[in-house]
């Protein structure tokens, strides 16, 4: 029976000794930051007043003519999620698409009602109106 048995017990090592091992290999892997922008005052912050929607809103107002990669990036979010925002907002009537060429150009529908019923009868134009028509104007900072 010697020689058909793989056990040799100068070859055993202790159940707490393997998980030790096993745990200081486990390497931890970084959380995502899940969207979320980090802001120049360096606390990274995970809070935001606005949801994607609302920001997206914000910055096509701002920068109509922001490819959806250029709005990731400003906005710490990645490109498929801006694009189902993009998506939302033009089936509920808040951004009129116009296409010159490749690239997208949004306009901001200041008429659009706010969906959500504490605010009901409201539309965009109070939110996004002195905004819009000043990005028109001039084109802000944050869109370079």
């Amino acid at each position: 029976m010697k020689g058909s048995s793989n056990y040799a017990p100068d070859r055993l090592v202790p159940m707490a000794v393997q998980q030790a091992v096993r745990q200081k290999s486990e390497r931890k892997i970084p959380r995502k930051t899940h969207g979320w922008a980090s802001y120049p005052d360096g606390h990274g912050t995970a809070w935001s007043l606005f949801s994607a929607q609302g920001r997206v809103l914000f910055h096509l107002a701002a920068c109509a003519d922001a490819s959806v990669a250029e709005i990731a990036q400003k906005l710490g979010l990645t490109e498929r999620a801006v694009w189902g925002v993009v998506r939302d907002l033009r089936q509920r009537g808040m951004i009129l698409l116009r296409k010159k060429g490749r690239r997208h150009h949004y306009a901001i529908n200041l008429d659009a009602p706010l969906l959500h019923p504490t605010i009901q009868g409201l539309t965009l134009r109070p939110v996004l109106g002195k905004l819009a028509t000043k990005a028109k104007r001039e084109r802000p900072d944050a869109c370079d």
